[in-house]
């Protein structure tokens, strides 16, 4: 259950109201998720995370379903079941198969395990692993 309860799209003031109707035109949807439902309390909170979420995730380098293959990896490792639940049927609707979530749990659960001990045996950065650096000592 969420801490505050679910702020449904009825009970919402206009500012709410807002950021739901342009999660929904953008999400092409008629629905609002329980996450933001749940963040919806403290309106600030919803509308910047509702701007950074619609920046990162829009169409650029990365394709949609990496992208969301990515969200879903990164909610594995942190443990939050609510966001590899959501992400990963953004991943299905955006491409992903079985056999691509099955590989990427395999490496999530991998690349877990190396870090680990990377960090645990405090492993030096190989060199030939730093970034080129130019005149100016930026890369």
């Amino acid at each position: 259950m969420a801490t505050f309860g679910l702020l449904e799209y009825q009970d919402a003031g206009p500012e709410v109201r807002a950021v739901y109707d342009d999660i929904m035109a953008t999400r092409q949807t008629d629905w609002i998720n329980n996450f933001w439902k749940a963040i919806a309390h403290d309106p600030a909170t919803l509308r910047r995370t509702w701007e950074s979420v619609k920046q990162i995730m829009a169409p650029g380098a990365l394709d949609a379903v990496t992208k969301e293959m990515i969200y879903v990896a990164i909610s594995a490792s942190n443990q939050c079941g609510y966001c590899i639940a959501s992400h990963t049927a953004g991943a299905r609707k955006a491409g992903m198969t079985g056999e691509m979530f099955a590989e990427l749990m395999a490496v999530v659960g991998m690349a877990n395990e190396t870090n680990r001990l990377a960090s645990g045996y405090q492993v030096e950065i190989d060199e030939r692993f730093l970034p080129p650096t130019n005149s100016s000592g930026r890369t």
